[in-house]
């Protein structure tokens, strides 16, 4: 008898184990650098299927992973040997455009929701690759183009369906199970599987004043200069990130920009277009720009601007942490270590916070460090595992370099394998604390620990 034969009975979804001919395909996740080969991929159709699935995991005594965008940089909505529990088939999204807002099933990417959402003028705060998974992307807070404006997308979820480790399945808001919804709001995946996510919509485009501005590399103090100086004075709500980035070889890009390293900021205003165009005049009379793409456009086009410079099965590798200002020093540490970027696929980035961001909600949340102004990320991107030594040790020696103008907290979706100790710095020691205890209440065997685990031990 095989591992599935053990599930077959009551499962609706589909079941995928090394025989079947979609293994391959099935069991592969964003990074490229993750190669892990489950016992069983059980993809779901809904949430009996879960309960299922998670029942059977725990009775074989089987790791148990949960997928549902599978674009964590860590690899953890996979494992060896065990059980992946595959929410992607799970992709139903209902919109109320009354009460402004949007339920979803944890198998939804972003570019799906803002699809549906969008029919209506309506957006929440999500990721700026379409591809991302709401579910993953959001229990770690959400960071995104319009968080400055309307806050994180934990910020803007008002209820959550979740089966915890002993199959029951709880209806989570600030009513019921009202600590468990606080949790569920940054505290990652370590509660359960949630099912479902309502989301709490804002008046949004569907045009939108955004795109990028972008300068020769070697403007690159001097851009980034600008840039803080324009955050200090820039409205709340205007979504500001600086990309150290290749120029990709596509038709917007002139000829003899392609591949050449820049410098750009990305911007995202979401109220009256003129007053968009007006607001970015600073960073046009900064000089000739090598490229500007700033004008009006689509909500949901700015949501896949970066879409193709991401691609599942490249190899990639991230260090994040906060920062409470850009230094001088800070600005030295980004210029000398991205002259040169050792590989065209890299990103660095250096984005606003502040804004709505630094307004924790009633209720409150278990996401942290409302009070860093800026978050800077190292995303190593290359192709080919020979190539896997030498681009690690530069995005480490990076990290290394910004540790001392960093505040020491780091954004839980960021992390990849590095340990308890920088799952704590996420948090702090007070919410920290709070989860461990929340954790003890729900998984108090620490069924889901193929996470950024928060262990029910403490």
């Amino acid at each position: 008898m095989t591992l599935i034969d053990g599930l077959r009975h009551g499962f609706r979804g589909e079941l995928i184990d090394a025989s079947h001919p979609g293994y391959d395909d099935a069991r592969h996740v964003w990074n490229g650098m993750i190669d892990k080969r489950p016992g069983m991929i059980a993809r779901c159709s809904g949430t009996a299927d879960v309960a299922a699935a998670i029942a059977f995991g725990r009775a074989e005594g089987l790791p148990i992973a949960v997928r549902g965008g599978a674009h964590n940089v860590a690899g953890n909505a996979s494992c060896d040997d065990g059980v992946v529990i595959d929410l992607s088939p799970m992709q139903g999204v209902r919109v109320d455009p009354e009460a402004r807002r949007a339920r979803a099933q944890g198998g939804v990417t972003w570019g799906l929701l803002d699809r549906e959402t969008q029919l209506h003028g309506l957006a929440t705060t999500g990721g700026a690759i379409s591809t991302t998974g709401i579910s993953g992307l959001t229990l770690g807070g959400g960071l995104g183009h319009l968080m400055r404006r309307q806050g994180l997308s934990c910020d803007n979820l008002t209820a959550a369906q979740i089966v915890t480790a002993d199959g029951d399945v709880l209806e989570t808001n600030e009513s019921q199970h009202a600590e468990l919804f606080w949790a569920l709001r940054g505290g990652g995946g370590n509660f359960g599987v949630v099912t479902s996510l309502e989301y709490r919509l804002h008046s949004v485009g569907p045009v939108v004043f955004g795109g990028l501005i972008a300068y020769h590399i070697d403007r690159a103090a001097e851009v980034l200069a600008l840039y803080r100086d324009f955050v200090a004075t820039a409205p709340a709500d205007l979504g500001l990130n600086c990309l150290f980035v290749t120029a990709p070889p596509l038709p917007f890009v002139p000829e003899h920009l392609q591949f050449q390293p820049i410098v750009a900021i990305v911007v995202c205003w979401a109220g009256d277009i003129d007053e968009g165009a007006a607001l970015v005049a600073p960073l046009r009379a900064f000089g000739e720009p090598a490229l500007d793409l700033l004008g009006p456009i689509p909500y949901c086009v700015l949501q896949q601007m970066f879409d193709d410079g991401f691609p599942a099965g490249r190899r990639s590798y991230w260090k994040a942490g906060y920062l409470g200002e850009v230094t001088d020093g800070a600005i030295d540490t980004y210029v000398a270590n991205t002259s040169p970027v050792p590989s065209p696929f890299s990103i660095v980035e250096c984005q606003a916070l502040g804004g709505a961001f630094a307004h924790e909600p009633d209720g409150g949340t278990a996401f942290a460090h409302r009070d860093a102004a800026f978050v800077y990320n190292v995303i190593a991107c290359w192709e080919g595992p020979e190539h896997d030594e030498s681009q690690i040790a530069w995005a480490r020696s990076f990290d290394e370099a910004m540790r001392p103008h960093a505040t020491g907290g780091v954004y839980v979706n960021y992390l990849g394998d590095e340990g308890t100790d920088r799952v704590r710095a996420a948090y702090g020691p007070e919410r920290y604390a709070r989860l461990v205890a929340v954790k003890a209440k729900h998984d108090p065997h620490n069924v889901f620990r193929l996470n950024q685990n928060i262990n029910p031990q403490g």
